[in-house]
C-alpha cells in the first residue's frame, strides 16, 4: 500500500456524496480555515477553494461518484488523491461518524502522510473499462436466465433433457415442455425474451469494445492474446484493469491486486488466520479464473502440469496455483513486451 507523502500549504479532506459534499481545508499547521457542506458541483468547489488555490491538494475517498472531482481538479491543475476506502479505517473505527467529521479526518490524513492511496485511472480510458465491466455483468444475467430455465423444469419434474439450452436450436424444443401451463410458459417465454436481447447486445458490445481498443492502441493485446487461452475477452478485461503495468513495483504486488494470493494474518510467529479476500480488483481475479479454465482446453501439457499440482495440492489450489502462474507471465509479458513463451512457462513449472 502507498501513502501519499508530499508536504502541502494546504489539505483539502471531502466527504463526497451524489449531491451534497462536505469539505474541510487545513492549512500546514494544522488549523481549519474551511469546513463547510456544500453543494456537489464544479462551481460550487471551485468557489470554496479559491482562496486556497496556491499549493492546495484534494482528497477523496474512493466511491462511486469521485469521477468529475478527479477530472475537475486535473483540469485545474490541483493535486488529487484517491483514498483507498478499505484501508481507511481511521474513519470507520472512531466512535462518532457523521459528514463532517469524516471530511477533517480525511484531511488530517492527509496532512500526517498516512492517506492509503488508490489509483486514479485515467479519464480517456475509464469509460470503456467500465463498458466492459457493463458487458460482464450483462453476461452473468444472461447465465441467470438459463439457470432460472433449468430451475422451472427441476421445479416441475419435468424430463430431463439431454442437449445444451444454451444453443438457440436446443432451447426452441427445452421450452416447448412448458406448454403444458399457461402460467409456466409464460414465465418461459419472459426469459427467452430477455435471452434473445441479451445475444443481439452483448456481441455489439464486444464489437464497439474491440474497436476502442484499437483507437486507444493499448499496447499488450496482441501480446496477451499469444497466451492459450486469452481471447478477445479476456485480453481486453486484463489491459484495461491493469492500464499501466509499471504502477505495480512488483510481481507479488500485481498478484495481490489481482486476488491471487492468500493475505495471511500471524502474530508472533503464529498463523491466526487469513482476510482482506475481497480488496483488489474482482475483474482480474474473474479474467484470470477464466483464463486458468481455458488454458487447459487441448492443452495436453497444461493438464499434465494441472495433474502434477493435484497430486501436491488438491484439485482446488491447483486451479488456483495455475491461475496465478498464469498473473505472474503477464506481469513480465507485458513488462518485458514478450509474447508467451512456452518454454519459460513450463520450465518454471518443472
Amino acid at each position: 500500500m502507498q501513502f501519499y507523502t508530499q508536504s502541502h500549504r494546504f489539505y483539502c479532506g471531502v466527504d463526497l456524496h451524489t449531491r451534497k459534499m462536505y469539505l474541510c481545508i487545513l492549512n500546514s499547521e494544522g488549523e481549519n480555515v474551511f469546513h463547510r457542506n456544500l453543494k456537489a458541483s464544479p462551481k460550487a468547489f471551485l468557489k470554496a477553494v479559491s482562496p486556497f488555490r496556491e499549493d492546495l491538494v484534494v482528497c477523496c475517498e474512493c466511491m462511486h461518484c469521485w469521477y468529475w472531482l478527479a477530472d475537475l481538479c486535473y483540469e485545474e491543475g490541483i493535486p488529487f488523491v484517491l483514498g483507498h476506502a478499505f484501508y481507511m479505517k481511521a474513519i470507520y473505527g472512531a466512535k462518532s461518524k457523521n459528514d463532517r467529521l469524516d471530511s477533517e479526518r480525511i484531511a488530517r490524513l492527509l496532512r500526517g502522510g498516512v492517506i492509503p492511496m488508490s489509483y486514479v485511472y485515467p479519464h480517456e480510458m475509464r469509460a470503456t473499462r467500465d463498458l466492459l465491466r457493463r458487458r460482464s455483468h450483462f453476461v452473468r444475467k444472461r447465465t441467470e436466465l438459463f439457470a432460472h430455465l433449468q430451475g422451472l423444469s427441476s421445479q416441475n419434474n419435468l424430463p430431463e433433457f439431454a442437449g445444451r439450452i444454451t444453443s438457440a436450436s436446443n432451447r426452441e424444443e427445452f421450452l416447448e415442455r412448458f406448454e403444458v401451463c399457461p402460467s409456466l410458459d409464460r414465465s418461459a417465454q419472459a426469459d427467452q425474451g430477455l435471452i434473445e436481447h441479451y445475444n443481439r447486445m452483448i456481441p455489439d458490445l464486444e464489437r464497439f469494445i474491440e474497436k476502442e481498443i484499437k483507437e486507444d492502441a493499448v499496447a499488450g493485446y496482441y501480446l496477451l492474446r499469444s497466451i492459450p487461452g486469452i481471447g478477445r475477452i479476456l485480453a481486453m478485461t486484463i489491459l484495461y484493469e491493469i492500464h499501466r503495468i509499471d504502477r505495480f513495483q512488483t510481481c507479488r504486488k500485481f498478484a495481490s491486486y489481482a486476488r491471487l494470493v492468500r493475505c495471511q494474518h500471524s502474530s508472533n510467529g503464529k498463523i491466526s488466520g487469513h482476510g482482506k479476500r475481497k480488496m483488489g480488483s474482482m475483474h482480474l481475479k474473474w479474467a484470470f479464473s477464466e483464463a486458468s479454465a481455458y488454458f487447459l482446453r487441448g492443452n495436453t501439457r497444461g493438464q499434465e502440469l494441472l495433474a502434477q499440482l493435484e497430486k501436491k495440492h488438491g484439485k482446488g489450489a491447483a486451479l488456483s496455483i495455475l491461475a496465478h502462474k498464469l498473473g505472474r507471465t503477464v506481469y513480465y509479458m507485458l513488462q518485458r513486451n514478450q509474447p508467451f513463451n512456452a518454454r519459460l512457462f513450463y520450465r518454471d513449472s518443472a
